[in-house]
């Protein structure tokens, strides 16, 4: 079998190449202005992508990790509090939750979705929850009808993680009746009580370094936030809370800016590239290909490697010279950091176990998708 030489999970250059010219002349007019902190181009992209998420306001900070601090904190979490989350998602989920004083609870995940179960979530809940935090993970919207029913019923906040689903839209729940026709075809961080993006580079919407956003709809939340990203204050050099230091540098604003117009056909590409793959891998022995929901915006193309060969595969398709990924191998209730909680979670548990992320890229070419499942077959077969 042909394989091409190294085929990374995600090719960078090729959407470098695609917008050189672009990107080449808003870093030059950045570079000129010499405004490289709360340049024009900062509050530009906060009016064009909370116009584009259909919110009122949207903070431009630095980190996905700020915004999930900083949402909470200005939703009003704090010590003591207990904030309900997915178990598999990254750290920064969690961390978030910690470093403000507060507990995560970790509610086991829906094996086909990978996001919260929203059966499960009603019996996590005591007299200390104050959240909800689902997580969109790989691009596939929550179980949002749901939890948000339920956040209204136990008068909980809901902060969306969006790290992985920047242009993903809500397109309701597989099987149930549509309670909550307000909330279909609106993009996910619109449907809660806020929403917390990332722009590390590999995102659907993605900077050239670190970089995030909170947005909301509700004045006073998008108020607290600006003050906590500057320090606790409104006007500087009178700070009224202790806050952060957490601005997103104007050159990354600008990158963003360029690749924000071509956001919804990258996304549209990429749900294409997993329509080939689940077409090309139906029915293969000893493996599960994600679900194809409406909405889906495809951050990460994740199927499941059965019978324990997940590692063996992995090893296989890098020696071909095939790029994948595990996201993520050890759920969170199993880090040292949070074992303490005795927690046994068999969903998450089973798909840290079993899932592989294998390439995809808006530019990605056919011709090099079907040496990828050329290869993974081959693999499964031998």
């Amino acid at each position: 079998m042909k394989t091409l030489q190294q085929i990374p999970i995600l090719d960078l250059g090729a959407e470098v190449n695609e917008l050189w010219d672009e990107l080449n002349a808003a870093l030059q007019r950045v570079l000129r202005a010499t405004q490289f902190i709360m340049g024009p181009e900062v509050s530009e992209l906060e009016q064009k992508v909370a116009h584009y998420l259909g919110v009122r306001h949207a903070i431009a900070l630095n980190s996905g990790t700020d915004a999930l601090i900083i949402g909470l904190r200005a939703l009003g979490i704090g010590p003591g509090d207990e904030v309900i989350t997915s178990p598999f998602t990254f750290f920064a989920t969690a961390e978030a939750i910690s470093l403000l004083g507060a507990k995560p609870v970790f509610v086991d995940i829906d094996p086909h979705s990978f996001n919260l179960n929203p059966d499960l979530l009603e019996a996590a809940i005591t007299t200390k929850t104050r959240a909800i935090v689902p997580v969109h993970l790989y691009g596939h919207p929550a179980a949002m009808t749901a939890i948000l029913e339920l956040a209204r019923r136990y008068n909980l906040k809901v902060l969306e993680d969006c790290a992985q689903s920047f242009g993903a839209r809500y397109e309701g729940d597989p099987g149930e009746s549509q309670r909550r026709p307000d909330l279909l075809h609106r993009h996910t961080g619109s449907l809660g009580d806020a929403g917390a993006y990332s722009f590390f580079p590999s995102k659907n919407l993605g900077a050239y370094g670190d970089g995030g956003l909170l947005v909301t709809s509700d004045d006073a939340t998008a108020e607290l936030a600006r003050m906590l990203r500057a320090h606790g204050s409104r006007k500087k050099y009178y700070n009224e809370l202790i806050g952060y230091n957490s601005r997103l540098d104007t050159l990354q604003a600008a990158i963003l800016l360029v690749k924000l117009p071509h956001l919804e056909r990258y996304n549209q590409a990429r749900r294409a590239i997993a329509e080939r793959y689940n077409q090309a891998l139906a029915d293969t022995p000893g493996l599960r290909t994600p679900a194809l929901n409406p909405g889906h915006v495809f951050h990460q193309y994740t199927v499941r490697i059965l019978n324990g060969r997940r590692n063996q595969v992995q090893q296989r398709l890098s020696e071909l010279g095939i790029g994948t990924m595990v996201y993520y191998p050890t759920p969170l209730h199993r880090l040292p950091v949070y074992q303490n909680q005795g927690l046994h979670l068999p969903e998450s548990e089973r798909a840290a176990a079993e899932v592989l992320s294998l390439p995809i890229w808006p530019q990605m070419s056919q011709a090099t998708q079907e040496v990828v499942v050329e290869a993974l077959k081959k693999v499964l077969n031998g």
